[in-house]
């Protein structure tokens, strides 16, 4: 099969679909690797050194596109690229859909395959596609926090970890998750002092063994979560429903009562968000103020650190990969990777997406077999 990796064009993303690596993986199985010039860049890796792995380099996405029979990308395609895409053609990447009726409307339109890393499963009902991702996500969001908190970034003016003498700033976690997990990790590292809010009992009790003492847990309710946010100094929004749209957990109101120049960070703000009064920021402009409140809501946060996120990524999404390229639809045998398929022949085939968006679903299994 001939794999194409575009270089990515959303703002600010230095990522790549494949490592050099990971294209030595699909080469050494029989694939042609096509790869956009300078797609690596931005994690240190040069033409030469695809080119040594056996990738063919090509000049521009549109020879990527034109040839290619797998697309192997890391987010959502954006305008300019779903047009190049073309029936029957796989697209392999992160898609987040339920947020973003264009992005659905093009792939649609297409015709092309698109299956969602974040929507693939494993045997233990996690999403292993989205996990690397997440842990970074999560361990970013506290240096992001301890940024924000500094005065002229319109934050407290508070030292997320304090000194002796005085109190460190107060972190609350809603979604006790592999984001929320990670967040807690280095804020804890960090010396703050920090609360994590779910609704399973069974993961507040992990967490409570995990961290031995070292965070709150807490069951979370309206009156609970209101009283966290209007004391926090930092809210770190964690919360995933896979392939839909995040809840709207914290509101205008509970945003209003917060400290002046504290903090929110969305890691959720991919599937639209969990505040009220999030939207979608860049790193060349990532933060905004509500209410007094800052604001962080990077939709790819951790393309800031591309180097570990991409070949975190690559970790992950090889195996699935692999299969596609050599075995294409018939991989989707595979209830775990045919969970990933959002899109198929112009129809919605993950039924939160559709929801989400008020569109028909249609069964995966039984457009494929027919």
């Amino acid at each position: 099969m001939k794999i194409g990796v575009p270089k990515e064009i959303k703002n600010q993303e230095h990522r790549v679909g494949l490592t050099p690596t990971s294209v030595k993986e699909y080469v050494a199985q029989g694939h042609n690797v096509l790869v956009e010039n300078n797609a690596g860049v931005g994690i240190g890796a040069n033409d030469d050194s695809y080119i040594d792995a056996g990738a063919f380099i090509k000049n521009s996405a549109s020879d990527i596109f034109a040839e290619a029979e797998m697309i192997v990308k890391v987010k959502e395609p954006q305008p300019s690229e779903y047009k190049l895409l073309r029936q029957g053609q796989l697209l392999y990447t992160y898609l987040h859909l339920a947020p973003d009726p264009k992005q659905t409307k093009g792939l649609l339109a297409s015709g092309c395959t698109a299956i969602a890393y974040e929507t693939i499963t494993d045997e233990l009902g996690g999403l292993p596609l989205l996990a690397p991702m997440s842990e970074v996500a999560g361990r970013l969001s506290i240096q992001a926090a301890a940024h924000c908190l500094e005065k002229h970034n319109g934050g407290e003016g508070l030292l997320l970890g304090g000194v002796p003498g005085v109190s460190p700033a107060r972190v609350v976690v809603i979604g006790g998750g592999v984001v929320g997990t990670n967040a807690a990790k280095i804020a804890v590292g960090m010396g703050a002092e920090v609360s994590i809010l779910d609704r399973s009992l069974n993961r507040l009790r992990d967490l409570d063994n995990l961290f031995k003492g070292r965070i709150r847990t807490l069951y979370s309710t309206k009156d609970r979560l209101e009283l966290e946010i209007k004391e926090s100094d930092v809210v770190i929004g964690s919360v995933l429903i896979p392939g839909a749209s995040a809840p709207k957990l914290v509101s205008h109101e509970m945003i209003s009562t917060m400290k002046k120049g504290a903090v929110l960070i969305d890691v959720a703000i991919d599937q639209g968000g969990c505040f009220e009064t999030s939207k979608a920021t860049t790193h060349d402009n990532p933060t905004y103020i509500v209410h007094g409140v800052v604001h962080y809501c990077v939709t790819n946060m951790p393309s800031a650190v591309p180097k570990t996120s991409c070949h975190a990524l690559n970790n992950a999404t090889l195996r699935h990969g692999l299969a596609l390229a050599n075995h294409g639809l018939q991989a989707l045998c595979d209830p775990h990777l045919r969970a990933g398929l959002n899109i198929y022949a112009g129809k919605i085939t993950n039924e939160h997406v559709a929801n989400s968006l008020g569109m028909e679903y249609h069964s995966p299994a039984k457009l494929l077999a027919s």
